[in-house]
């Protein structure tokens, strides 16, 4: 049987196994949701709408509504892969959100997480 495809995954197994990463480091879902929603232009009743709604999570992020421009700014190595350099949109959009939530998860402050 073939593997499935994290972009053929419901949104809300991986967005909660985000959240869940977040939260075993003492960080909560509203911070997921924050850095979430400024990367996504998603609203947090949007999100949490999609949660119980059958939408995979490539579709999740396909139809964000407003990308972020600022998401340029997101750099770094996410399962050894330098973010930056990732060339499929739809790869690089997943891997930005969790280089956030992996940053989330070290702890730095949101104020750098969300590069302001």
């Amino acid at each position: 049987m073939p593997r499935k495809s994290v972009f053929d995954m419901a949104f809300a197994s991986v967005y909660q196994a985000l959240v869940n990463k977040a939260e075993r480091k003492g960080r909560t879902r509203k911070e997921v949701d924050e850095l979430t929603c400024w990367l996504t232009g998603y609203t947090a009743e949007q999100i949490e709408s999609l949660m119980s709604s059958d939408a995979t999570y490539g579709a999740f992020l396909e139809q964000a509504p407003s990308y972020n421009p600022a998401s340029a700014l997101i750099t770094g190595k996410v399962c050894g892969v330098q973010v930056e350099s990732i060339e499929d949109p739809l790869t690089k959009r997943m891997r930005q959100l969790d280089k956030l939530v992996d940053e989330l998860a070290k702890g730095r402050p949101m104020e750098k997480i969300l590069r302001s």
